[in-house]
């Protein structure tokens, strides 16, 4: 198995690669598949570093776990912000960890190895006090997603403009389009329509399984236009959109981690550090609600089942909240100025008194 020589510790213990096989064999992603696997690895030499049973490890060697996740150093640098500390890695991230944990355990207790799980998970309990809430074993911190500002994305697009074409239509195509990562790394030829200007992002790239039909607009449709020429220099064959063309993988289809680093190169030369993937889907998604867009028209243009999912990403600057504010204060100032006004006038002086 794969996994198995990438994380040595899954193949130490039957039930963890027997519990990663059942959601191979169930059609899980294989990035999630190897998301879980990475988790699950961790906790796993945890496990075997404290010389605790996987089997019957309890509350106390879970919070052990927490405790190595909240002070473990980021790659990221200290600019990572975990619970409260300053420092390790950030919330969002311990959350990831801990899913696969929480859901081998499940997994256990169906099997009838464990009759509880230690990890548990918030829930909302009828009848609890503070509204019937149970908070779960990590706090989970919700932060507003980031975008540049006006001159940073200025920045960027001065930087971006010295890219080859096809980064610069992978940059296009990620902002119109609203396109995670692996939807746009995974975009085939056939799933253009130049002459409607739309996009179809097929249901096994996207993160909750929902194929959707986006448009892209005339600018991006020209870039793409030539794009589509430059690529028929390097390979004439139907099927991934986006080529390498690097001597070593020439012509095959362009990966994540490639991609992740021509947008980490760029916003490091744009001074921008924080500019990443996932940035532009934000900034779209953000731009779509400052223009007036009705949420769930937004929602279905995301991708997302929810919108609970969509109001996480719209993210409204503060400088848009005055924009607002003002605009409304205006409209009650000039309501009372008005209504002053009146009193002067013949047949108000009884409604005044």
């Amino acid at each position: 198995m794969v996994l198995e020589e990438k994380w040595p510790v899954l193949g130490r213990h039957e039930q963890a690669a027997g519990w990663l096989q059942v959601w191979t064999d169930l059609g899980r992603a294989p990035r999630t598949i190897d998301a879980y696997a990475r988790g699950l690895a961790e906790y796993l030499v945890m496990c075997e570093r404290e010389n605790v049973d996987p089997l019957t490890a309890n509350r106390a060697h879970i919070a052990v776990y927490v405790r190595e996740l909240t002070s473990r150093p980021s790659r990221r640098g200290a600019n990572v912000v975990s619970i409260d500390s300053g420092s390790g890695l950030a919330n969002a991230t311990i959350q990831q960890r801990l899913v696969p944990v929480r859901l081998f355990y499940d997994f256990l207790m169906e099997d009838g190895q464990r009759d509880s799980n230690p990890v548990g998970r918030g829930r909302y309990t009828p009848g609890r006090r503070r509204g019937g809430h149970e908070r779960g074993l990590v706090p989970r911190l919700t932060k507003l997603p980031w975008i540049p500002t006006e001159q940073q994305w200025m920045d960027v697009l001065a930087v971006a403009a010295e890219e080859p074409i096809r980064n610069r239509v992978m940059l296009a195509l990620a902002y119109d389009a609203a396109l995670r990562r692996e939807e746009l790394c995974s975009l085939r030829t056939d799933d253009l329509d130049p002459a409607h200007r739309t996009l179809r992002v097929r249901a096994e790239t996207t993160k909750n399984r929902l194929e959707r039909v986006v448009p892209y607009s005339a600018p991006t449709g020209v870039l793409l236009s030539g794009y589509l020429a430059h690529r028929s220099t390097i390979s004439r064959a139907r099927g991934p959109l986006f080529l390498s063309e690097s001597r070593r993988n020439h012509a095959q289809p362009l990966s994540l981690w490639t991609w992740s680093k021509v947008i980490r190169r760029i916003g490091l030369a744009a001074d921008v550090p924080r500019f990443s993937t996932h940035t532009t889907r934000h900034l779209c998604l953000t731009d779509l609600a400052r223009m007036g867009w009705e949420l769930h028209a937004i929602a279905t243009f995301a991708g997302h089942r929810h919108t609970d999912s969509t109001l996480t990403y719209i993210h409204l600057s503060g400088r848009d909240l005055a924009d607002k504010l003002n605009r409304g204060m205006e409209q009650i100032h000039g309501w009372r100025v008005q209504m002053l006004a009146r009193l002067g006038e013949p047949g108000q002086e009884a409604v005044s008194r």
